[in-house]
């Protein structure tokens, strides 16, 4: 009993001791002034919650008396663990210091993360800061002109719609060239779009094989790593962000004819260039032809009054000054239109962001949800998203940590039809027809007093298709469309359920040595309702269309990793990674449509009529990776690091015995600053780091990101489409398969090195690569006697070159006002080295040309020779041949006539360089931020420009001109580049591909500007506020380019009128963390 008594006795002894507390208190102080750092994050190392400092940088902690340590941390400066001495209160004085070696700050990399003083490859980072800058819907779009080396591509300003990402370049000719994207450590191939960017904590571009070629099969166009936010030691915090802003165009229409007379007047200029100079009419004969019947021949409408007897146009060429704009033949009144007013309109965007994290010693968490509304700049365009995501981090005991980090968000995107650049110059763009269309036809239909006629059963107006029953007139341009009507009427949305989560569990059985398994899963359900009016519209005489699509889209990544890091003799330091990773990816899709609508707003199919034709299509997808790697770093002395990585991979895209590719990089790094020899520039050199690395990566997808061909998926198989009825079935072939198809490879080769002077004052880095890719994916184009279009190959080479550079400089870098400036280019070229034999060293694809050592970037096109000075006529480079069908060199003539000229090569269209421009100023609570891209040095052929500088043929009638066309060939005006007009003329620019619409691809656009003030901590912190932000942002300011309207944002070789333009966005917004 005495025992027992004494062992209780000594257990509430130990009980109490352990309960125990005691009250530290202390000051926290910036080194740089002994100011008072306000809400510096004060946290007891080994227990407890922690405390953040007052308005006078003071603290008061009750900790457990076995607590000994504190470790003190501020945004921006050098966390500290202090020792807890003296007698109580202790009122400790701690003083942080500036964090000035940005290069040792760590950064996620392939499989783990890195110091960026030890990395041997070549990445560059994007932190939080810069994407919440920008006002954009996905992170892709916050891309540009950020990073050396990487491009990005808008071809759809849809809102929600991702931009294109090139990274140093291209590798291939017709494979696809996305990165791969890698959310949280798993491959991501969800939609982009359903991430939220607040979300964000960092994004890390690897650009070489050294960085990249643990990812095997998918990482040869680079790889593009996300990162999330999550909890950190610290009480927990609210932040709540709200966002309100006015959307609107960007880029304006081209600078066209906007006059109703001016229009008319260069038409009837055609028509009488046609009757003097190919009719042989006399001039007061080709007069009389030309002004006849108003040229209603030509137009189709008549929208002027006229005095009886009178002609629209005089002899002079000028609009007759009796005329009066507006005609009435008793039951409409017709009258032109700005198109371009009824197309656009601006949308409003509203966002609201709200988070909650935190954690201690064991656990940590962020929670977030997130509400966004982006409304576009024409009807019925529109992206919705609400999403939320939540990550927990537990460790359970020394040896044991788990965690998972799940989001869920759900997108409504409202997308008009005939928008996207499948359809450039469908009826139903309205982009296209708002740029092209003569400035004297109607939008809408008017009774015969002039008024707007509307729809009884609709209540909207009555539009103009032009087809000759809408009214009694019709224009050949564009006949039966009106895009603006098809906006408003039809009505195509899509509706995505997308759900991530990543699921670990990470043990540490001996010092140095962490085992992770990880369980990745992405589920996307998209949905698609379409409804194609039955009153207007190219679908109307079959009484409208619906049509409802299901896609489910599931991707199950597995990863077992092995890390082991170890310092061996005070020096040595060594890191080993061992991993296991299978990918599978399935998709199935099912798609119905039925014509004659019941109620003519419902999208589902059995609102069709039963006696119409039903039809249903459906694909089942699948693709799956597995993959062996490991990577071996060293590290000596901070000075030498060293770096070898090696996977094997398999691709179900292949043939089972062509299935497995190997792909290795060895990299290494000199840190010169670190040597004793170089003691001596320690008070102005930080860094000097040169780095080198060499690898091969492979590349397994044969389907480009615009191909809608899915036979790539099995580009070694023979595939065939299956129909029939009753009771019997057909096999058509569908994709002709290719069983020696295998990796193509890119070869890597980087060299560069990274610096920095005067604590950080002047920090960067320069980079030259090569890049050479062999056996490239290619889909050759047969000849069509054989069954097939094309066949999958591996059919040569191609060399992508080029140099980096980034910098940085602080001009001022002080606690109340620090300013950086941040530039980085890049300088890039393309080679095609080797085609397949049998090409016999050149490919050609409609107006493309590929040649053995010229750039993939150029069109085979006829050449612009000018204008013949004493005809007008348009001229184009001819030469004479030899009997072999060879060029004579030096036999070069202009002819007049198209078919006999010859086609060309244009010369490398890819720009020399390209990239960005930033500078941020902070000061006393201010903050201004200016973000700008840039290119220079390419070519791009301009499609719309060279519409609107058609002749007036027959085939253009009625489409609008530029007014470059204002300089046309005249007896009077015969020293010009742009040819006479003329109805007659059967080599028509408007059909025919010449250089002459090639124009410089140089832009420099604004991005983004930023001002935002945030209220001082003494003031919010009264009340209970850590911080408060009230900031104003303008995203995609301004694009300055060669001609107004024109965009070489689009791609690298072709812009045209009919896109979804970029938008611009001017917003304000509030900023508050509890």
């Amino acid at each position: 009993m005495r025992k027992l008594c004494f062992l209780l006795c000594t257990l509430v002894c130990f009980a109490m001791a352990s309960a125990q507390t005691r009250t530290v208190k202390g000051t926290v102080l910036y080194a740089g002034d002994d100011e008072p750092l306000v809400g510096a994050t004060v946290l007891p190392v080994g227990a407890g919650q922690g405390t953040a400092t007052d308005i006078d940088g003071n603290f008061s902690l009750n900790i457990p008396s076995t607590v000994n340590k504190l470790k003190v941390s501020y945004v921006g400066m050098n966390t500290q663990e202090v020792s807890i001495t003296g007698t109580p209160p202790y009122n400790l004085v701690i003083k942080l210091a500036d964090s000035e070696n940005k290069l040792d700050e760590v950064m996620v990399v392939a499989y783990g993360t890195a110091k960026k003083s030890a990395y041997t490859g070549a990445a560059s980072v994007i932190d939080a800061s810069v994407i919440e800058d920008r006002l954009v819907s996905n992170i892709t779009n916050a891309l540009s002109g950020t990073v050396a080396g990487v491009q990005t591509l808008s071809a759809n300003g849809q809102p929600g719609e991702a931009a294109k990402v090139r990274i140093r370049g291209v590798g291939s000719i017709n494979a696809s060239m996305a990165p791969l994207y890698v959310l949280d450590g798993m491959p991501y191939d969800g939609d982009i779009t359903g991430l939220n960017p607040s979300d964000i904590e960092s994004m890390t571009v690897l650009k070489d094989a050294a960085a990249a070629a643990l990812y095997g099969a998918r990482g040869a166009n680079g790889v593009i790593l996300i990162t999330t936010k999550r909890g950190k030691e610290g009480k927990a915090k609210v932040t709540f962000d709200a966002r309100w802003g006015a959307n609107s165009r960007e880029i304006t229409n081209y600078d066209v004819i906007k006059s109703p007379a001016q229009y008319m007047e260069l038409a009837y200029q055609a028509k009488y260039n046609n009757g003097k100079y190919n009719l042989g009419y006399s001039p007061d004969a080709a007069y009389r032809y030309a002004a006849a019947n108003q040229l209603f021949d030509m137009t189709g409408y008549r929208v002027w009054t006229l005095p009886a007897g009178q002609y629209l146009i005089g002899r002079d060429g000028k609009l007759n000054p009796n005329a009066v704009l507006g005609y009435s033949n008793g039951t409409n009144y017709f009258t032109p239109d700005d198109w371009a007013e009824g197309a656009y309109r601006n949308g409003l965007r509203q966002e609201y962001n709200v988070s909650v994290s935190g954690g201690n010693d064991k656990m940590n968490f962020f929670v977030s949800g997130s509400y966004l509304k982006d409304e576009g700049i024409i009807q019925n365009s529109s992206y919705e998203r609400l999403s939320t995501r939540g990550s927990l981090e537990y460790q359970v005991n020394n040896w044991l940590k788990i965690g998972s980090n799940m989001a869920y968000s759900f997108g409504k995107s409202q997308y008009p039809d005939d928008m996207d650049e499948n359809s450039t110059s469908s009826s139903g763009n309205a982009f296209y027809i708002a740029n092209a269309i003569a400035p004297i036809y109607p939008l809408y239909v008017r009774d015969a007093a002039g008024n707007i006629m509307y729809n009884e059963a609709y209540g909207n107006p009555v539009y103009d298709y032009g087809d000759g029953k809408s009214t009694a007139f019709s224009r050949q341009f564009m006949s039966q469309a009106n895009p603006m009507s098809q906006l408003l009427y039809d009505k195509t949305e899509y509706l995505t359920d997308l759900f991530n989560g990543k699921w670990f569990a990470e043990i540490s059985p001996v010092e140095g040595l962490k085992i992770t398994g990880s369980v990745g899963l992405t589920v996307q359900n998209q949905r698609l309702h379409q409804v194609l009016n039955p009153v207007y519209g190219q679908f109307a005489d079959m009484g409208g269309q619906a049509i409802q699509v299901a896609e489910r889209t599931k991707g199950l990544n597995l990863q077992a990793l092995a890390n082991y890091n170890r310092t061996f003799w005070e020096y040595h330091t060594f890191d080993f990674l061992l991993g296991y990773e299978s990918y599978e990816w399935n998709n199935e899709y099912t798609q119905a449509l039925g014509s004659g609508l019941y109620d003519p707003m419902s999208w589902a199919v059995n609102n069709t009529l039963a006696n119409n034709d039903r039809k249903g299509y459906g694909a089942y997808l699948d693709y799956a990776t597995r993959g062996i790697f490991g990577r071996l770093n060293y590290d000596f002395d901070s000075r030498y690091f060293f770096s070898f990585s090696y996977r094997r991979d398999a691709s179900s895209r292949f043939a089972p015995d062509k299935r497995w590719g190997d792909f290795f990089s060895v990299s290494a790094a000199w840190d010169i600053a670190q040597e004793r020899f170089m003691e001596s520039t320690t008070t102005w050199l930080d860094r000097l780091k040169l780095r080198a690395s060499f690898g091969q990566q492979g590349n397994d997808n044969l389907k480009s990101e615009d191909s809608t061909n899915n036979g790539y998926y099995y580009a070694y198989l023979d595939q065939y489409t299956i129909s029939g009825a009753d009771s019997w079935s057909d096999g058509t072939l569908y994709f002709k398969g290719n069983p020696d198809i295998t990796w193509e490879k890119s070869n890597s080769f980087n060299v560069g090195v990274d610096f920095s002077f005067l604590k950080s004052k002047i920090s960067g880095s320069a980079e030259y690569f090569n890049r050479e890719t062999t056996d490239m994916l290619y889909n050759k184009p047969v000849a069509p006697s054989l069954g097939y279009a094309s066949i999958p190959m591996n059919i040569g080479s191609m060399r992508n070159y080029g140099f980096e550079l980034e910098l940085t400089y602080l001009p001022i870098n002080t606690r109340n006002i620090t300013w950086s400036i941040t530039g980085n280019i890049t300088f890039i070229n393309n080679k095609v080295l080797k085609l397949a034999p049998e090409l016999g060293g050149e490919l050609k694809s409609g107006h493309r040309i590929f040649r053995e050592g010229e750039s993939m970037y150029q069109f085979d096109m006829v050449k612009y020779a000018g204008v013949d000075a004493a005809t007008g006529k348009p001229l184009f480079w001819a030469w004479e041949t030899d009997e072999n069908g060879n060029r004579i060199p030096g036999s070069d003539y202009p002819t007049s006539t198209y078919s006999t000229a010859w086609r060309q090569p244009t010369g490398d269209l890819l720009p020399t360089a390209y990239g960005g421009l930033s500078t941020t100023l902070k000061a006393y609570g201010f903050d201004l931020s200016i973000a700008c891209a840039y290119q220079f040095g390419g070519k791009i052929w301009d499609q719309g420009y060279q519409e609107f500088m058609g002749s007036g043929t027959s085939a253009s009638y009625g489409h609008n001109w530029h007014v470059d066309i204002l300089d046309a060939w005249t007896p009077t005006n015969q020293h010009t580049s742009v040819p006479r007009l003329d109805t007659g003329d059967s080599f028509t620019f408007y059909s025919n591909v010449t250089d002459r619409a090639l124009v410089t691809s140089n832009y420099f656009s604004i991005n983004n500007i930023t001002l935002g003030y945030t209220i001082p901590e003494r003031l919010t912190r009264r009340i209970g506020i850590e911080s408060v932000r009230v900031y104003g942002t303008a995203d995609n300011l301004a694009l300055f380019s060669a001609r107004k309207g024109l965009d070489p944002r689009q791609s690298y070789t072709v812009a045209t009128t009919s896109l979804y333009t970029a938008m611009r966005c001017i917003s304000g917004g509030l900023k508050v963390v509890f």
